[in-house]
């Protein structure tokens, strides 16, 4: 075996985690809050497989998470809410991780599918947190493993890793 390849996996390793920038570490207990979601209009079918539609400035609110967008679609499958598909010029969303750092995103359309737990952002995607940033024109983004995998599509990806944060110096280190 190439003695340089358990390093270079290492690396490997390392790099994907700090691209996806902090999707993965969203503050747990937001998914126990209540969701409010405000829009000049919509047009639901609560049945077990029916869908919401919510048109005009919607805002989304769940504990830290806050979206806006456009429009949005709340998809029930069985009586649970399986997908959720966000459009507009740009679509937000921020959201505090259990670090306290935030998390911004923003999109052309944001498409998650709660049961895979994979979000699809598409159309000038911009990712943001202090880890670093990555942005391009289609992101799949597995928010329970963490993988994730952009560009291939023929356009440039660009991320940004920011380099971990210096120590404070030691009270006798001033000058």
């Amino acid at each position: 075996m190439n003695p340089m390849l358990p390093a270079k996996l290492a690396s490997i390793t390392l790099l994907a985690a700090l691209l996806a920038p902090g999707l993965a570490w969203a503050k747990s207990s937001d998914r126990n809050q209540p969701m409010t979601i405000d829009s000049n209009n919509n047009d639901c079918n609560f049945s077990d497989n029916g869908k919401c539609q919510f048109r005009g400035d919607v805002v989304i609110v769940q504990g830290t998470l806050e979206i806006h967008a456009d429009s949005a679609d709340v998809i029930q499958r069985n009586g649970e809410t399986e997908r959720v598909i966000l459009t507009g010029k740009q679509a937000t969303l921020k959201q505090q991780m259990d670090d306290n750092t935030w998390m911004n995103a923003r999109a052309d359309n944001m498409d998650y599918n709660i049961s895979s737990e994979v979000i699809i952002l598409t159309g000038n995607y911009n990712v943001e947190s202090e880890r670093g940033t990555n942005a391009g024109q289609r992101m799949v983004y597995n928010t329970r493993t963490g993988a994730m995998q952009s560009g291939g599509d023929g356009t440039r990806v660009r991320t940004v890793i920011q380099p971990k944060a210096k120590a404070p110096a030691a009270q006798g280190d001033k000058k």
